[in-house]
């Protein structure tokens, strides 16, 4: 047996695993869900038949009063009040029982875990409440390797860092290969942002929130806004000040950082080519591109059990095609 086919059966046999597990924590979940109802329809039963014995016991009471029976009266209403009192309590326990259930029904946001050598640790809560689709889209190239030895290309001081591109120069995208499926076609998501019809999306671009990566076509046209709205794939960036407010409704952010913002500020700092855009065409130097890009060694995602999906893609919007239609008609 060859190396190659040993590694593929590992992975089929973990895959394999791994469904396993998945399968059996949501037929746990749904056990869970199955015992609570039956448990809810128990006690809705007891609530109906107290009910009952209720309506019985007025209907007493009103007979034994018109009849002018003052003890048999009493009795009733003595009898009517117990049972009134207990469908209260009984109800007050439901009520209060139903809402500690749901405290304690607590789903873990997913934490992604990123290594970068030689500078540390960043972990990121993410928000699948905010941009579902982008956490989908982050979890599955993440836990399948994509970022493993990509860099941070791009550095600002006091405003962000930038990485996951796996061409190193902010001009790369995934393919659907690196979403586990079997084709090697780039890819991109749609951006999940007010300006882009999201009003889900309302998480600021405070001091270590991370977001999305996208490009602006509308310096080629106005018209191109759409294009540039939906053209994230892979690369993301980390703010590091709360003056980002310009982003704000403009790009997919979808997580903050829980620990590590050290980290990011290091990294912010690093040493860059240049500050300077280059007009002169021959020139190297490449504006906030670190002279050495700092290495992401791993990005890991832990979900707590939870399967949020394989991202819905779309075929990226090739500009160039665009450009020489514009330029020449065809």
């Amino acid at each position: 047996m060859s190396k190659d086919t040993k590694k593929e059966n590992m992975n089929i046999t973990k895959k394999d695993e791994e469904l396993k597990e998945e399968s059996k924590v949501k037929e746990n979940a749904k056990k869970s869900e199955n015992k609570e109802k039956a448990k809810i329809s128990k006690s809705e039963k007891k609530e109906a038949k107290a009910q009952a014995k209720l309506e019985k016991a007025n209907k007493k009471l009103e007979k034994a009063k018109a009849s002018g029976g003052e003890k048999q009266y009493a009795k009733i209403k003595f009898v009517a009040t117990i049972i009134a009192i207990i469908i209260v309590l009984g109800l007050i326990a439901y009520v209060t029982n139903t809402i500690i259930k749901k405290q304690n029904f607590y789903v873990q946001n997913p934490l992604a875990t990123i290594e970068v050598e030689n500078f540390g640790t960043i972990k990121v809560e993410l928000y699948p409440e905010y941009a579902p689709n982008t956490v989908a889209n982050f979890i599955a190239l993440a836990n399948n390797g994509f970022y493993d030895g990509l860099t941070f290309h791009r550095t600002i001081p006091d405003f962000m860092i930038q990485g996951g591109d796996p061409n190193g120069d902010g001009s790369g995208n995934a393919t659907l290969k690196d979403l586990g499926q079997d084709s090697d076609d780039e890819y991109t998501i749609k951006g999940e942002f007010i300006a882009n019809g999201d009003n889900d999306n309302t998480l600021k671009h405070e001091r270590g929130v991370i977001s999305m990566a996208r490009s602006d076509y509308s310096s080629y046209s106005a018209s191109l806004a759409t294009e540039g709205y939906n053209s994230a794939s892979c690369q993301f960036f980390i703010t590091t000040e709360d003056s980002t407010s310009s982003l704000d409704g403009l790009y997919a952010a979808f997580g903050k950082v829980t620990e590590g913002m050290d980290v990011v500020d290091k990294i912010a700092n690093v040493e860059v080519e240049t500050r300077e855009a280059q007009t002169d065409s021959s020139s190297e130097l490449t504006q906030d591109r670190p002279v050495e890009p700092p290495v992401i060694t791993s990005i890991r995602v832990e979900t707590y059990g939870i399967n949020y999906g394989m991202p819905e893609t779309q075929k990226p919007f090739d500009i160039n095609s665009w450009y020489m239609s514009q330029m020449y008609g065809y």
